[in-house]
């Protein structure tokens, strides 16, 4: 059986427990998802409620990441650039000396994506709450990030939408929706250059929602890969212990 139902469950919560204790995890774990029950006489839907809860917990995590100041800006992975569409204005003006305001840019920008963050958290929470048991066991069997991937089959419309409003009030109080109509006027000053004008507000969110999702892809990628599982009291319930 992929080791994932039971990492995933280990993933939330707890210490390191011994290689041995992960063995006797997964030889549990198996019966419940046969549907057995023999060692702990939990059933495929309880296990799959315990999966569900313990994948919200997993995605709380990222959620809690991106949300702080510096979620985005400091980490390199998810940081927010200038929008690829407006590159060059970015190059033209550094060229120019105006580094201070295209740095300006790029930090009100990561700001708001790391105001908009913590609304994902509800969002998650439904669509990992309106997880079928099919959807749940075929997790269980999935690749490294089917979880990642079933999230943002159900959930990304639904946070561009709520991020969107979010991120425009944050980039308005934050500065950047004035730092960025001087830095694209500047640049469309410049004589004999095409104008450009990018949609802040769309880049920004599009971003911030993107860059959740490779934390929570990463996260995923730990659970599977990672040979040490830990306790928690979910795990001693649903498993039994180690």
């Amino acid at each position: 059986m992929n080791r994932f139902v039971f990492l995933i469950l280990a993933f939330a919560l707890g210490s390191s427990i011994s290689a041995q204790g992960l063995k006797d995890l997964q030889k549990k774990a198996s019966g419940v998802i046969k549907g057995s029950g023999a060692a702990s006489g939990f059933t495929e839907e309880e296990a799959a409620r315990a999966l569900k809860e313990a994948f919200s917990k997993g995605t709380e995590l990222g959620v809690a990441m991106v949300s702080k100041k510096d979620g985005y800006l400091g980490n390199l992975k998810i940081k927010i650039p200038f929008p690829s569409d407006a590159k060059q204005v970015e190059t033209r003006l550094r060229s120019m000396g105006m580094d201070a305001l295209c740095n300006d840019v790029v930090l009100s920008v990561n700001r708001a994506a790391e105001d908009a963050g913590a609304e994902a958290k509800a969002i998650f929470l439904k669509a990992i709450e309106s997880m079928t048991l099919t959807d749940a066991l075929q997790l269980v069997k999935g690749g490294e990030q089917s979880g990642t991937d079933y999230l943002k089959k159900t959930s990304r419309s639904d946070l561009v939408v709520a991020f969107k409003p979010i991120v425009q009030t944050s980039l308005e109080r934050v500065g950047a929706t004035r730092f960025w109509t001087q830095a694209i006027g500047s640049y469309n000053k410049i004589p004999m250059i095409q104008k450009v004008n990018p949609d802040l507000v769309d880049f920004a969110t599009q971003k911030a929602v993107d860059g959740l999702f490779v934390l929570v892809a990463e996260e995923e990628r730990k659970i599977r890969r990672d040979p040490l599982a830990r306790s928690s009291e979910l795990l001693k319930k649903v498993f039994g212990g180690n």
